[in-house]
C-alpha cells in the first residue's frame, strides 16, 4: 500500500511551491535560510513561516524524518462478522517507546480520519472516530457483507510526523474470492452524486504508471460549493489489489466559476493497475461522493 502520507513511499503530487510571505524573517548573515514545510503536503515548502495554501496547516521548520508508528485495532464482538454492529477502538503507538500516543494535531478539522474499503472496492467509508482522553478513538459500524476489509488511519501524532497507516481485517464467512484483485472495468466519466453531477477529465487521457496525472473534476450545477473539512475536495485512490492507497487534496480549485466549477488533483499512480478513486465535495451542506475506475498502463 502506498500513499503520499508516508506509508511505504511518499508520492509527490504536483509542483506547487508557496512563495514566502512578505516580511518573513531573514536568516542571519552567513547562515542558510530555514525551510518551512507542510507536515501533510510535504511538496509545499517556503523560506519562512506561514500556512499551507493547500490544507491550511501551519508550516513547520526542521520537520522530523518520517517514522512509522504502530496501529492497533480492538473490536467487539469477536469474531468479526458482517451484518452485526461492531465496536472498534483504534490506537496509535510511539515507535520508540511502544506507548500509546495521547496527543494528536488537528488535520483538516479532525484528529483522526478513518477510511474503510472492502476488497472488491464496492464499499467505501470516510469517517471520524470519537477521541478519548487515553488517546484511543472509538467507532461503531456494521460491515455490509463477509469478506476482506482494509482499514486506513490518517492522523498526526504531536511531536512526530503525519501517519497513513493500514491494517487488514477478515470477517467470518469470507471466501477465497475475497482475496482476489477487484474487477474494475472503466466507468463513465460523468457520475451522479447526492446533489451534484461530477465529470472527470484526465491529462493525459491514458495515465502512465510513475508519471503525473492531472485529474480535473467539473461540477454541476454551479453555485453552492463549500469547503469540506477545510478543503475544496478530498480524494482516496486504491489499486485493484489494495496494495496502493493514496489520500490527496486539490492542487487548484475554482469553486465560483459561474458555469462549471472545477477542482484539480495531481496524482502519481505508482503501478500499472486498475485504480478506483473516490472524490468528495460538499454543496449546500451535503457531502457528495462519486467513484471512478481508472486503468493505468506502463509507458511501453
Amino acid at each position: 500500500m502506498t500513499g503520499r502520507r508516508q506509508w511505504l513511499a511518499a508520492l509527490a503530487a504536483g509542483a506547487l511551491r508557496a512563495q514566502a510571505p512578505g516580511g518573513a524573517p531573514a536568516a542571519p548573515s552567513g547562515e542558510p535560510p530555514v525551510e518551512f514545510t507542510c507536515p501533510m503536503d510535504q511538496d509545499v515548502k517556503q523560506r519562512g513561516p506561514g500556512k499551507c495554501p493547500r490544507c491550511g496547516m501551519k508550516l513547520t521548520a526542521h520537520l522530523p524524518e518520517p517514522v512509522r508508528y504502530g496501529f492497533d485495532i480492538v473490536f467487539a464482538p469477536r469474531p468479526l462478522r458482517a451484518g452485526v454492529e461492531t465496536r472498534f477502538a483504534f490506537g496509535i503507538r510511539d515507535p520508540g517507546t511502544g506507548r500509546p500516543v495521547r496527543r494528536f494535531e488537528v488535520v483538516h478539522e479532525k484528529l483522526f480520519h478513518l477510511f474503510l474499503l472492502s476488497s472488491d472496492l464496492t464499499y467505501f467509508a470516510h469517517e471520524h472516530p470519537a477521541p478519548r482522553p487515553d488517546g484511543r478513538f472509538l467507532f461503531r459500524t456494521t460491515l455490509p457483507r463477509p469478506g476482506v476489509y482494509r482499514v486506513v488511519a490518517d492522523c498526526y501524532p504531536s511531536g512526530g510526523t503525519p501517519q497513513f497507516l493500514a491494517r487488514t481485517l477478515v470477517t467470518t464467512g469470507a471466501g477465497v474470492e475475497a482475496f482476489a484483485a477487484a474487477p474494475l472495468p472503466p466507468t463513465p466519466f460523468v457520475q451522479p452524486a447526492a446533489n451534484l453531477e461530477v465529470e472527470l477529465a484526465l491529462q493525459p487521457e491514458q495515465p502512465i504508471a510513475g508519471s503525473e496525472t492531472l485529474l480535473f473534476f467539473r461540477l454541476r450545477p454551479a453555485g453552492g460549493l463549500e469547503q469540506y473539512l477545510a478543503a475544496w475536495g478530498h480524494m482516496l485512490a486504491a489499486s485493484d489489489d489494495l496494495v496502493d492507497v493514496i489520500h490527496d487534496h486539490p492542487l487548484y480549485a475554482y469553486p465560483n466559476e459561474p458555469r462549471r466549477p472545477q477542482v484539480q488533483f495531481n496524482v502519481i499512480f505508482p503501478r500499472a493497475r486498475a485504480y478506483r478513486i473516490w472524490v468528495q465535495f460538499q454543496r449546500l451542506g451535503v457531502v457528495n461522493t462519486a467513484a471512478f475506475n481508472i486503468p493505468v498502463k506502463d509507458l511501453a
